[in-house]
């Protein structure tokens, strides 16, 4: 720890300054972003990922910036090895302070062209990983009362879209287990805090390596943005605590429809998804996918959509946006209702004088 200290030292003071950070999937997309985002705070580092290769070559990327830096390749499907990598953790960094779930696998698939092995296969990585990676820090924080869990979830945990059903599934599920985790917390009146981020469509190189049994390549649902626009929303939920963050007004906007008007935005994206996830470029039928196996090539942190993808956008705290939208609906009640009473009133009167001449 002498080591890492002074290591960590030369970043001053930050939020995060030798406090010792976990990200899953972090060997590339938002996972590597929010690592790095992490490590210019001056934070210690663990890296959890499939691919041993990669993780390594991220560790080198962290560690010229200076942070100290642990790795542990293996798959969040394993209760057992996500368990391992958290003990390994305390051991050779420290009490965990800040554990983020990123881990994800997707297909992009009519659920009439999926296999019941491939939505088992993405359950047991995007969801169950989510809870194993949960459960392995619990394991530490608990015990000492402290400590910090961060879900990276998607504006796809309120609404599911045409071709992705099995990940919209988990990020429903995982939505509804951090909702019940975070009641058994407040009941017990634990300081440990559980944080949901939503995401919009990122630039990650899940769209270059994700299986597809569509004719297209995939591509996210635009808006488009940068990696480092959640990372960054991401340090906040860490930083704050809060339950949940909306990372751009079109997560807002998406969530708030789906609880308004329902219906319509189920219509609106029946018709605009499908194709809105798809480029012209046919699929190669003989390209790699990471369901299964990591895809070397394609760990970095950005994907084929730089050119469309934004690199700022707000991140509104979810309770806040609600208590807004329940606000302005309140006060345009009662203003329709002064309205409306006001010109009640205006008609009895005339009807009255009316009568008496």
């Amino acid at each position: 720890m002498g080591l890492f200290m002074s290591l960590a030292f030369p970043f001053g003071r930050t939020p995060f300054r030798n406090k010792v950070i976990v990200v899953t999937g972090a060997s590339a997309g938002v996972g590597r972003a929010t690592a790095e985002a992490f490590a210019r705070q001056g934070a210690f580092i663990g890296l959890i990922a499939r691919d041993a290769e990669s993780l390594a070559d991220t560790k080198a990327e962290l560690m010229r910036i200076g942070a100290p830096v642990a790795v542990h390749a293996c798959d969040v499907a394993d209760a057992d090895a996500v368990f391992a990598a958290a003990a390994q953790f305390e051991r050779e960094l420290g009490p965990i302070d800040v554990w983020v779930n990123a881990a994800m696998v997707t297909v992009f698939s009519p659920i009439t062209e999926m296999t019941p092995d491939e939505f088992r296969r993405v359950t047991e990585v995007t969801y169950l990983g989510f809870v194993h990676g949960t459960l392995a820090a619990l394991k530490y924080m608990r015990a000492r009362n402290d400590g910090t869990i961060v879900q990276v979830g998607s504006a796809l945990a309120y609404r599911g879209i045409p071709l992705q059903s099995a990940y919209c599934a988990a990020k429903f599920a995982i939505r509804g287990f951090t909702q019940s985790l975070r009641s058994e917390l407040e009941h017990d009146g634990s300081r440990v805090r559980v944080s949901m981020v939503q995401l919009p469509g990122i630039n990650t190189p899940q769209f270059d390596w994700a299986r597809a049994h569509v004719g297209r390549h995939p591509q996210p649902v635009p808006p488009v943005f940068e990696p480092e626009v959640p990372a960054r929303a991401i340090l906040r939920a860490a930083r704050e605590g809060k339950a949940e963050y909306w990372v751009s007004r079109t997560v807002a906007e998406l969530v708030l429809g789906t609880m308004i008007a329902p219906r319509l935005i189920a219509k609106y994206l029946a018709g605009t998804t499908v194709e809105g996830q798809m480029t012209p470029e046919p699929i190669s039928p003989r390209r790699p996918d990471n369901l299964y196996a990591p895809v070397g090539r394609y760990h970095r942190t950005h994907g084929s959509f730089g050119k469309k993808a934004k690199r700022r956008a707000v991140t509104l705290n979810a309770d806040h946006a609600r208590f807004g939208v329940v606000a302005a609906g309140t006060v345009a009640t009662l203003g329709l209702g002064f309205l409306l009473g006001r010109a009640a009133q205006r008609f009895v009167t005339e009807r009255t004088q009316r009568s008496v001449r």
